[in-house]
């Protein structure tokens, strides 16, 4: 079966970086739209970044200029690259794949990654 595995989570200080890391099994990602969700406690589960099949990515408004979602389809592994980091971005971020045809959002989301935990405090 489909697996999504994350790496790269963990506890940094506001203003730091961390780079996550998605390595993909039984799927190839070049077919789907890969994407990086994240869920805080008490929140619902909102799209951080994603990028297509083609190459175009996208954004949420709270970590444009910030944040940088990449892929590497020889590899099947997709990163997000996540740099002056808040607070406000503590959450379980979750690895996605879905459809390239279908809107960005989690009911189009065909696979999902366990999640990683991303902790942002001094």
């Amino acid at each position: 079966q489909v697996q999504l595995v994350e790496s790269g989570g963990g506890l940094v200080q506001p203003g730091g970086s961390l780079r996550l890391s998605c390595a993909g099994s039984r799927i190839i990602f070049s077919l789907y739209a890969m994407g990086w969700y994240r869920q805080a406690p008490g929140k619902q589960r909102e799209l951080v970044a994603g990028i297509s099949s083609g190459g175009t990515t996208k954004y949420a408004d709270s970590v444009k200029g910030r944040f940088t979602i990449s892929g590497d389809n020889a590899r099947n592994t997709v990163y997000l690259q996540m740099n002056s980091l808040k607070a406000e971005d503590t959450a379980v971020y979750y690895c996605s794949a879905q459809s390239p045809f279908t809107a960005w959002g989690p009911t189009a989301v065909l696979y999902w990654g366990q999640g990683t935990q991303v902790t942002v405090s001094s």
